[in-house]
């Protein structure tokens, strides 16, 4: 009996070690303009050659206040209206990695976990016993530690930690690019409701009191 609750005793200790590893971390993103630029710059030095964002044109970026220069280096000939697609065919990157990348375009909201669980897998690699790098979040990855958080001296930590708040940021803002206009329009829309109620109320109030 003794040697029974030694054991559960000891799975449970497991169980709470692996639980606190693979609890997600937590992120808030940013929208504004230098944020989303370090993002897609960081996006498309790490992530462009094997992953596409299909939902995403190059005149998006243009129109959320991306460097029009910068745009247009990325883009090269294609014409602005042109999607973010990868630099490596679906085809090349199934044999090369076993399985085609997901499309980036709305992996923010993808995901159970949304932001939040894409920060914590871009930091969840880490190199094991027998020198294999693996990842936390989702063990079955094929993609490489590509911001090198797995291998990188603790003094590099914090700025691999800003790099992958930033490509989260942009994945989030890429998931709805125009949430903040419609946020934004939605604040112009309530209070000229406001308005007009108040506007609708007085000459309610005043038509009644000349016909008592």
């Amino acid at each position: 009996m003794k040697k029974l609750m030694t054991i559960l005793a000891s799975c449970l200790i497991a169980t709470s070690v692996l639980a606190s590893e693979a609890e997600l971390k937590t992120v808030k993103v940013g929208h504004d303009v230098q944020t989303l630029e370090r993002g897609v710059d960081a996006v498309m030095t790490n992530c462009h050659s094997c992953h596409s964002l299909k939902y995403i044109t190059y005149r998006d970026l243009v129109a959320a206040g991306v460097d029009a220069k910068k745009v247009d280096a990325w883009r090269g000939d294609q014409p602005l209206s042109s999607a973010l697609l990868a630099q490596m065919s679906e085809a090349d990157a199934a044999q090369a990695f076993g399985i085609a990348p997901p499309d980036l375009s709305l992996m923010a909201k993808a995901r159970e976990g949304g932001v939040n669980y894409v920060y914590s897998y871009l930091l969840g690699y880490y190199v094991g016993p027998d020198g294999a790098t693996g990842n936390h979040y989702y063990p079955p990855t094929k993609m490489p530690d590509i911001l090198g958080v797995s291998t990188a001296p603790q003094d590099q930590q914090a700025k691999i930690q800003d790099t992958a708040h930033d490509i989260v940021s942009f994945l989030s803002w890429a998931a709805d690019p125009h949430g903040d206009e419609r946020i934004r329009l939605g604040y112009y829309v309530m209070a000229y409701l406001v308005v007009l109620t108040t506007l609708l109320y007085l000459v309610k109030k005043r038509v009644w009191s000349k016909l008592k």
